[in-house]
């Protein structure tokens, strides 16, 4: 019994030997890398693992302590794993391998605006504060800073092309303001006190004209407007008002109470206009309007744009 107990043992010994080497899992040569990944020495599984994991690493964006996390799943990447890991079987000692890698185009401009609308911040242009003894105050307008979109979708781009998860410095640029305090522009006030309008470049005085302003019973609002309207030759047509009742509009012409130009504020009913009443200038004399000589408001009417401010006092 011991005797054939020996023998079969001996027999077992041969069998296990004599067993072919392609039985055992095959391993990838040293050295082979894969997408900058180390995989020689591995099997498949084991490669096919330490790929996934290298690749799902995220691509931190970074702007000095806010970070935003670039995840390939969002970003809608994927790579060839299995493909390159049965390359990686086949190749030489030290072969370097790229793992083919795909992403959606549209998910990494979703994350870039994403980024944007939570980083970016609008310039602030330059406002007339308020009016002071030397005029105007205007404030210093504020440059804003806005991210670099394309220049983030190609970082983001090549971090998922080259297998790297490198931090990304958050590429910006400055927004300035389109209206600063020095290139403000034109800038009207006007004193019902001593019935003068003077025109400002921003803060410097540029001319004063003597104009007429709102008699008592019907005063030049105070406040700042602006101007919302510009005509030239314009109609005149009779405001909504008990001493305008029973008149009719007038056309342009010598006889116009508007003058040649008008220059309509968003005081309502109010502008500034040329007056064929000469002699009304320097005086409280008008329904509300700012007149002035027809030549002034002709030569006013080429220095100011919609949308200038009138500060009335």
């Amino acid at each position: 019994m011991l005797h054939r107990a020996a023998i079969f043992f001996a027999f077992a010994l041969v069998a296990c030997a004599a067993a072919p080497a392609s039985s055992q899992m095959p391993t990838i040569a040293p050295g082979v890398r894969v997408g900058g990944v180390a995989v020689g020495g591995l099997t498949s599984e084991p490669a096919r693992l330490r790929l996934e994991k290298a690749f799902s690493r995220v691509i931190p964006v970074v702007s000095g302590k806010r970070h935003w996390w670039g995840v390939p799943r969002r970003l809608g990447a994927g790579a060839a794993i299995d493909t390159a890991v049965s390359k990686a079987l086949d190749a030489q000692p030290r072969t370097r391998l790229a793992l083919n890698v795909g992403y959606s185009e549209a998910k990494v401009r979703r994350f870039v605006d994403h980024v944007a609308h939570s980083f970016d911040r609008d310039a602030v242009d330059a406002k007339l504060v308020g009016l002071g003894p030397a005029g105007p105050e205007i404030s210093d307008g504020t440059a804003g800073v806005a991210v670099r979109r394309a220049l983030l979708r190609r970082e983001l781009e090549l971090q998922l092309r080259r297998g790297l998860r490198e931090p990304i410095g958050l590429p910006t640029r400055p927004v300035e303001p389109s209206v600063t305090r020095a290139k403000f522009g034109p800038v009207i006030v006007i004193s019902r006190s001593s019935n003068t309008l003077s025109l400002y470049d921003s803060t410097h005085l540029v001319r004063t004209f003597g104009v007429a302003t709102g008699r008592s019973e019907y005063p030049t609002p105070a406040g700042t407007w602006s101007i919302v309207d510009m005509q030239m030759n314009p109609w005149w047509h009779p405001p909504s008002s008990d001493w305008a009742r029973g008149l009719k509009p007038i056309p342009p012409g010598p006889g116009n109470p508007l003058g040649t130009r008008w220059m309509g504020l968003s005081a309502p009913g109010v502008g500034i206009h040329g007056t064929p009443d000469a002699a009304s200038i320097g005086y409280s004399a008008s329904h509300g309007c700012i007149r002035m000589q027809i030549p002034d408001a002709e030569w006013l009417f080429q220095q100011v744009h919609v949308g200038v401010p009138v500060v009335i006092t």
